[in-house]
């Protein structure tokens, strides 16, 4: 399977290097405008270098598209339409309009489209996915130090994104509600938000985003009757917090139980899938719809700020 990798900064340099680890998948090249960076990874993993990524249209199986959120849908399109199945990173695209675009573009031509949520691989997210049943009230903390890119789009698209993604997956249920608020601290978009997301089910969401924090912290907690999750996206522990009184007074405790994690690297799994989907034709688990779902209330909560 030949694949290539368009924008190979922070995140596209990692694809790259995945797939030249991947069995019976060729790297044949790298694309990226600036000309030390593609020189650099294409020079590391000894593949092609190229500045215009048309030039490789029709000429490879699947492609990763690992650009500025505002040229998804044009390059992840022009492929599309070459004949190529396309991983295109998260966000799927800036709007509603041009997620359906791509959408009915992949359809059209019978190529898989898969959009980079890579936390849903998370080992963790997995684990929870498997455990939870009917959440009631969902927190969220996203935060991190200024990253120094990603600021085309406000902290909603660039890191809320992958909350709202899970979410979605562990709810199963429609959005009835949206409220926010939110600060641009250092760059000109928003780079700070809150979230409150409602659902018909009566649970309510509660997210936090930031990239202008001074501490990492990655955590999700999932409140149901009788049992409360918590999960480390990071160090991809998940424990379960549950009422009992063993002690015997008959007073109610909290009791943790660790549940087991297979710890994966999210992205190799991710592209895995991505692999496999191309080979078999069967859906990958972030769908083109699913990228565009997020993207939805995503849209409502931007709305909102």
């Amino acid at each position: 399977m030949k694949v290539a990798v368009v924008g190979v900064g922070h995140l596209g340099q990692h694809h790259a290097r995945i797939y030249t680890e991947l069995s019976g998948v060729e790297l044949v090249a790298v694309a990226d405008v600036a000309e030390g960076r593609r020189r650099e990874v294409g020079g590391r993993l000894k593949v092609a270098a190229v500045a215009d990524y048309r030039t490789l249209l029709g000429k490879v199986d699947a492609v990763s598209v690992a650009v500025p959120t505002w040229l998804h849908h044009e390059i992840a399109r022009d492929f599309l339409l070459a004949g190529s199945d396309v991983l295109v990173e998260k966000p799927i695209t800036r709007t509603l309009a041009e997620a359906d675009d791509l959408i009915a573009t992949a359809a059209a031509g019978g190529r898989i489209l898969q959009v980079g949520h890579s936390e849903r691989y998370n080992g963790g997210v997995q684990a929870l996915a498997a455990q939870v049943q009917e959440p009631g009230f969902i927190e969220v903390h996203r935060m991190g130090p200024f990253p120094g890119r990603g600021t085309d789009v406000d902290v909603v698209l660039d890191l809320m994104i992958h909350d709202i993604d899970i979410i979605l997956t562990l709810v199963k249920s429609p959005v009835t509600a949206v409220s926010a608020v939110g600060v641009p601290v250092v760059s000109d978009q928003v780079d700070i938000a809150n979230a409150r997301v409602e659902f018909a089910s009566g649970c309510v969401a509660n997210l936090t985003a930031s990239r202008v924090s001074g501490e990492r912290l990655r955590k999700i907690r999932v409140f149901q009757r009788d049992t409360y999750f918590v999960l480390d996206y990071a160090s991809q522990e998940l424990h379960l917090f549950r009422p009992t009184s063993a002690d015997g007074s008959g007073r109610s405790r909290l009791a943790r139980v660790d549940i087991p994690v297979a710890r994966v690297e999210p992205l190799q799994q991710e592209l895995s899938d991505f692999v496999h989907s191309v080979r078999t034709r069967r859906p990958p688990m972030v769908s083109g719809e699913a990228g565009r779902e997020a993207v939805a209330v995503a849209a409502q909560i931007i709305e909102r700020l």
